[in-house]
Order: C-alpha cells, then sequence, then structure tokens
C-alpha cells in the first residue's frame, strides 16, 4: 500500500482534521499523481455532514484534482512520468452499461465510482478524495491537462467546469441563442464563460445588483435583477435556454416565463427541498425543464482541450488547507469570487 496524508471528518459531527490513510499500490492499468491543489465544491460540505444521506466515515473529501504524474502501471499507455493529470467526479464505472459504452459514465446504470465518499466497484472498498497529497486512479478516468493553463485555476474545471459545459453542449448552444445564466457563483461564473465562448448572447438573472459588475468583466452581453418586477417583465419570452445553478430553494414557474416557445430550463443546481412546478408553465410554450449532471470522460477532455484553446479558467482564490473551515464559512455567504482551491503544498 502507498502511505498517503489528508484532512478528513471522522464522523458528521467532527470537523476536517489531519488523518493517515493508504492508497492502493499501482496496478498494471493504475496512474498515480501526487496532488497539487484541489477545489473546493458546495458539495463537499453537504457530504462531510451527511446532508443527503448515506456519507461513508471517514470521508476525505475533493474531487476537483490536479498534478503531476510520479507512478505509472506497466500497462497504460495514455500517461508518463511528469505528465500533468486531473481527476473530477469519477474514478471509475461498471464500463459494460449502454450509458458507460456511450461515454456517458456519469450516468452508469449500474453505479459509478465517485471519487470520494463511495465504494470502488468491488463494492465494498471506500475511496477517498483530493484534500490529500496523492491519488492513484485508472488511467481511463485520469485527464490530461495542458501546461499552458494555470494549474490552480484548472481544477475547479473538473466539477463547475464540465457541469456548466456538457448541458451547453449538449442542447447546442451557440451563435444566434439567448442564454440565461440564473445565479453567479462558482458554477454560475463558468457557464458565463462558456456561454460567451460559445458564440451566445449571455444574460445574467441574479437577485444581487452589485454582481453587474462582475457579471459583465467575465463576459456577459446583460444584467437583470430577478427582484426587480420590471426587470424580469422585460426579459418575458425572451431566452432560449436558462442554466439554473442556483442550489437554494427558488420558483422555476417564475423563471419559465422567461422562455421562449420550445425553450428549455436546464438544472444543474440542486436545491434541498421540493419544489412546486405549475402544468402551465410549461404547456403554452411547449417549454421543458432538465436536468444535467456532470460530463462523461471523453467530453471532460474536451472540454479542458477546449479551455486551453481558448485560455479558460475558474477565478479563484487560493487557500491553505487549515483554514478550509473558514472558507466553508464563507462558501455559504456567498464570499468567494469564485471558487476556493487548496493548495496542497499545504498540508
Amino acid at each position: 500500500m502507498i502511505a498517503a496524508k489528508g484532512y478528513a471528518a471522522q464522523t458528521k459531527e467532527t470537523p476536517l482534521a489531519p488523518w493517515n490513510f493508504d492508497r492502493r499500490e499501482v496496478g498494471p492499468h493504475d496512474v498515480q499523481f501526487d496532488i497539487a491543489y484541489c477545489g473546493v465544491c458546495h458539495s463537499d460540505l453537504h457530504q462531510i455532514r451527511d446532508e443527503w444521506g448515506g456519507s461513508i466515515f471517514p470521508m476525505v473529501p475533493g474531487h476537483e484534482i490536479v498534478g503531476r504524474v510520479v507512478g505509472v502501471g506497466n500497462q497504460v499507455t495514455k500517461f508518463k512520468v511528469g505528465d500533468l493529470a486531473g481527476t473530477g467526479c469519477m474514478v471509475d464505472s461498471c464500463r459494460v452499461c449502454d450509458n458507460c459504452q456511450n461515454d456517458l459514465e456519469q450516468y452508469c446504470t449500474n453505479g459509478n465510482t465517485l471519487t470520494y465518499n463511495s465504494l470502488e466497484q468491488d463494492h465494498k472498498t471506500p475511496t477517498y478524495g483530493g484534500y490529500s497529497n496523492t491519488i492513484v486512479v485508472n488511467e481511463d478516468f485520469v485527464l490530461h491537462i495542458a501546461e499552458t493553463l494555470d494549474l490552480a485555476a484548472t481544477a475547479p474545471l473538473l466539477c463547475a467546469g464540465i457541469t456548466t459545459y456538457s448541458p451547453l453542449r449538449h442542447w447546442k448552444v451557440g451563435k444566434g441563442h439567448k442564454l440565461a445564466v440564473l445565479g453567479l457563483g462558482g458554477l454560475g461564473h463558468m457557464g458565463i464563460k462558456f456561454g460567451v465562448a460559445f458564440g451566445a448572447e449571455v444574460t445574467v438573472l441574479s437577485t444581487s445588483p452589485k454582481k453587474e459588475a462582475d457579471a459583465r468583466k467575465l463576459g456577459a452581453h446583460n444584467f437583470i435583477v430577478t427582484s426587480d418586477p420590471a426587470q424580469l417583465e422585460s426579459a418575458t419570452g425572451y431566452f432560449d435556454f436558462i442554466l439554473d445553478t442556483v442550489s437554494a430553494e427558488h420558483d422555476y414557474n417564475l423563471y419559465l416565463n422567461l422562455l421562449k416557445t420550445d425553450g428549455v430550463h436546464i438544472c444543474v443546481g440542486a436545491p434541498p427541498t421540493p419544489s412546486s412546478l405549475l402544468a402551465f408553465s410549461l404547456i403554452p410554450g411547449r417549454k421543458s425543464i432538465a436536468g444535467s449532471s456532470i460530463g462523461g470522460i471523453a467530453e471532460t477532455q474536451e472540454m479542458l482541450d477546449f479551455c486551453a484553446e481558448n485560455n479558460i479558467v475558474s477565478d479563484i482564490e487560493v487557500i491553505a488547507i487549515n483554514n478550509i473551515h473558514p472558507a466553508y464559512e464563507r462558501m455559504l455567504k456567498g464570499d468567494v469570487r469564485y471558487r476556493f482551491v487548496i493548495d496542497m503544498a499545504t498540508l
């Protein structure tokens, strides 16, 4: 086994603290890379607090992981020692279901293996994430990262980036489309960058007028304060797509009114409580409300390549790992522009 160290929650009541554990030895198809940076996702906090249920402890969070390869198995063909590498939200899947066979491992019908708080495909070995110094992953779930990208700012692309890239690509959002990005945070700021890069007209919908300057700096063409009825009324029937990044409770019916005929409201944020949806918010305009997860491995690599070609990374604040709990508190208050990233050299 490979000795590793990280930050772990021992129970849902205890804070993250240093913890030593073992990674598996590098197998024939495995890549080991030492972790340079790990992004901080809102889901990390949900999981360590067991707010979604089913948490496995001890838990090492983190699924926006980047670093440099230090070991490869004797049958690995995709990586060599010294390469930059990354791993996102998954480290394995069943490989055989229809979705896996079609590069949709994120929708594996037999259950994929998440990077942390999950079980390996043997259904008994827990996975530990990127708040740690090193990781071992099957080469099929490791991603190439261009040397030209800012490595720390690349880490959030592996969750926040692909979560917004994937639906925009799936619905072929681009030139001639009017896209609204609902919410300006870790997901929303990437939605703006990709929407603009794809050629869409991008409008940010936000409850906070103070975010307009940031939205325009990120490339948004328009900004609507959703707490202003007159501004909302002016956008009735205007958008082809709404990319909804909000994870707090909100009224979907209000925003569906902003869609054109055949418009699509795409949910990538996950509010904690059920929402009321009126049929007549959909029926008159043949509108749809849809959901999207992350992308598959091939699409995630496509995104990273696109980002390298277009110099797109996340806007980040780098923190030391012993500041993780203050960072969580700031994240809950929306006090981050727009993603925390842990410098793992501080572990």
